[in-house]
C-alpha cells in the first residue's frame, strides 16, 4: 500500500478506497493523497469535500479509480 500511496502522491492520481472508521462505519471514498506518514496519510476526500487523515490500518481496499464502461457502447 505504501508504494501505491507514494505513486499517487507524486502523480496526483485519484484513488478509490474502502475504509472502516474507528466507529466501525464502512465507507467507499475517492481521495487524492496529499501527505504520507508512518501509520497515517492525509488526503483530500471528494465525498466529504475536505482534507481528512486516514489510518493505514483501517484501509480495507485501495486502488486507482476504475473507469466505468457500458457494454455495447
Amino acid at each position: 500500500m505504501n508504494g501505491l500511496l507514494k505513486r499517487a502522491l507524486e502523480s496526483g492520481e485519484t484513488l478509490e478506497m474502502i475504509y472502516l472508521s474507528d466507529k466501525n462505519q464502512l465507507s467507499q471514498r475517492k481521495i487524492k493523497v496529499v501527505d504520507i506518514s508512518s501509520n497515517t496519510f492525509r488526503a483530500y476526500c471528494f465525498s466529504r469535500r475536505q482534507p481528512r487523515t486516514f489510518k493505514k490500518s483501517n484501509v480495507l481496499s485501495i486502488g486507482p479509480v476504475r473507469k466505468k464502461f457500458r457494454e455495447g457502447a
